[in-house]
């Protein structure tokens, strides 16, 4: 079957500066392809504020793609930091605590797709 004549959509583009920017533990996330029914996850382009709070995911997996960050950005995951630069990449598993220290603006995989009660923010 050729399938230029299936009828079938087998793309979809999103342009992050026309999503609404939503607030979220990190600072403001911009959320892609939670209206995709047939697609496993979500996109986010997420700035991350120095107000940054520790949280973590039962089920959810992320993986954070730095794009630019500050001098002296750093990630904690499970109490630990580490520094981290524009392209460099870290997979953050269901449970692992997690956040961003310093301003940084990264792309965040999350699948299966996001959902908001599945995030868990620690206070103090």
């Amino acid at each position: 079957m050729n399938p230029e004549n299936t009828g079938q959509v087998r793309y979809h583009l999103v342009d992050f500066d026309q999503l609404p920017g939503v607030p979220c533990p990190c600072g403001i996330s911009q959320r892609a392809w939670a209206d995709l029914g047939d697609y496993p996850a979500t996109l986010h382009r997420t700035e991350i504020t120095t107000q940054a709070k520790p949280h973590y995911h039962q089920r959810l997996t992320e993986t954070y793609y730095i794009l630019d960050c500050e001098p002296g950005a750093q990630i904690e995951l499970d109490g630990k930091t580490f520094p981290v630069k524009p392209g460099m990449c870290i997979v953050i598993r269901p449970g692992c605590v997690h956040r961003g220290l310093g301003r940084m603006k990264i792309l965040n995989f999350v699948c299966p797709k996001f959902d908001p009660s599945d995030e868990f923010v620690l206070e103090g």
